[in-house]
């Protein structure tokens, strides 16, 4: 259906705002790796040609937080990085999404250690996990669907805040806590 029958004799289209910031969300969804091990070499197949990327707008990652709503988190976190990776998910512009790509972001994975994280599910908000270990390009593509499906049936555009960073940001003692005072 091309955008010819949509418009009619007349030659214009009614439509809101939301419609359009919808539909600019959807087919333009602007990702930020943030490949930590192998999970990373899946991510960089995901944005070759043989994958077509471009067809859903996202071919051209971005490598700082304030120009991306998608966050691609790819490989084994610690908890010694895990208050970076909340600061760089802080700095990224309302509306956003995260994707936990393979087994060792969503569980810890074969790195289960009293340093890795199980899971960042614990400091950040996951909305796609993509299974694997490492998960082919073609599982990374189904997450931008389902990434896509939910900006399109879920979420409504706020109008007043739209581009700006306004999620409230937990303190994260827990992860990162300050060197205490050491007395000899």
């Amino acid at each position: 259906m091309g955008l010819d029958k949509l418009l009619g004799r007349d030659g214009f289209l009614t439509t809101s705002v939301e419609a359009v910031l919808k539909w600019a969300q959807k087919n333009s969804v602007w990702p930020m790796p943030l490949g930590i091990s192998c999970c990373a070499i899946e991510m960089m197949a995901f944005a070759s040609p043989r994958f077509d990327v471009a067809r859903f707008g996202s071919e051209v990652f971005r490598m700082t937080p304030r120009q991306s709503d998608l966050l691609i988190v790819a490989g084994t976190v610690t908890y010694k990085m895990s208050w970076v990776v909340r600061k760089i998910y802080d700095q990224m512009p309302d509306p956003k999404w995260v994707v936990a790509m393979g087994v060792c972001t969503s569980t810890g994975g074969m790195f289960r250690s009293y340093s890795v994280v199980q899971g960042i599910d614990q400091f950040l908000p996951v909305d796609v996990y993509v299974a694997g270990c490492p998960p082919r390009p073609e599982a990374l593509i189904k997450a931008l669907m389902v990434i896509q499906e939910k900006i399109e049936k879920k979420h409504k555009p706020d109008l007043f805040n739209f581009g700006k960073n306004v999620s409230p940001t937990p303190r994260q003692e827990e992860y990162h806590t300050p060197m205490t005072e050491i007395v000899i």
